[in-house]
């Protein structure tokens, strides 16, 4: 079974400080709008502002993008501090940078589809968009419908309402209570002991210790789950690392971190590979140029400056 290990102070400390460097985020997040479109050429926030480049990074051949001259990126809005709306509107966010920035490169105006994170690879798939750039967890499940490009390693961790009134302290101590999370996230993956963590996870954890299992409330966006939390309606919300910190920072009278956040899991940039089972296939052309522009990031500084503003330095990682 995967182990809980004490992460350092700083990973910790840079998702509890993401508040000073996102926009703020309250809880009641704005009403849930499903696969619609935002276009943007232009990153809403500093440090990097980029239209299309003069000169791509890599070309993509012609009718392989869903509309021409466009990267459309789906992902799942409200996540901050990965991606959610400003007050005007706007998406924000760390990928919503990251996919402006990589657009920019290949010199392609940046298009945003949100969607729902359970069907968002069905979106990929299914031609709405070109790419999946939403704090996706890389998992053997998905790694069979779509590639993947790895760009962050985060945590997971629980949330849970002010004072701790239940005295979580490990994720034992929730079995028997009721927790909320995402669905088709690796979160309720855990919590049930499905997908990679078929036969172990939380679930597995309770059975052994002789405990009750826990009772996942599935909600359909990432909001819903933290509204359960907030109306009092489960013990705890469990979502990744930077996003509980998040909210616990920018809402300290309402929500706390508990425990140590689950060992961290690798987050990919989605690729649809045309194939029945992308395990083994090679990354398509559209992968590569998406690649070769997040490696000129990595390497000029502009992946970690991004990285930074957002409280996730911690977070980052090297191209294979």
């Amino acid at each position: 079974m995967r182990r809980l290990v004490v992460l350092p102070s700083l990973v910790v400390l840079g998702s509890i400080l993401l508040a000073a460097c996102a926009s703020p985020t309250p809880p009641t997040a704005p009403p849930p709008v499903q696969e619609t479109v935002v276009v943007t050429s232009v990153v809403t926030a500093e440090p990097t502002a980029t239209t299309a480049a003069p000169t791509p990074i890599a070309s993509i051949p012609d009718g392989v993008l869903a509309q021409k001259g466009k990267l459309s990126v789906c992902s799942d809005i409200p996540y901050p501090p990965f991606e959610s709306y400003d007050e005007n509107g706007n998406p924000v966010g760390l990928d919503v940078n990251l996919g402006t920035e990589i657009a920019g490169r290949l010199g392609l105006q940046y298009q945003l589809v949100n969607s729902v994170f359970d069907t968002i690879i069905a979106a990929a798939t299914g031609g709405k968009c070109d790419i999946i750039l939403s704090d996706m967890n890389i998992t053997a499940d998905r790694n069979k419908q779509i590639s993947f490009i790895k760009y962050l390693q985060v945590g997971q961790s629980i949330l849970v309402a002010k004072g701790n009134p239940q005295n979580i302290s490990a994720p034992t101590d929730l079995c028997g209570n009721s927790v909320a999370a995402e669905s088709g996230t690796t979160e309720v993956d855990y919590l049930q002991g499905t997908g990679d963590y078929k036969g172990k996870g939380l679930a597995a954890d309770c059975a052994q210790a002789g405990k009750p299992p826990v009772t996942v409330v599935v909600t359909q966006k990432d909001s819903d789950a933290l509204q359960q939390l907030q109306a009092g309606k489960v013990t705890a919300y469990f979502a990744d690392t930077p996003v509980a910190g998040n909210y616990a920072a920018q809402n300290p009278d309402q929500f706390q971190l508990v425990g140590q956040p689950i060992e961290p899991l690798p987050v990919g940039i989605g690729v649809p590979c045309g194939e029945s089972d992308c395990t083994s296939a090679p990354l398509t052309p559209l992968g590569q140029a998406v690649q070769a522009a997040l490696k000129s990031m990595m390497t000029d500084g502009t992946y970690a400056k991004i990285l930074d503003k957002f409280g996730a330095k911690d977070s980052a990682v090297t191209l294979p």
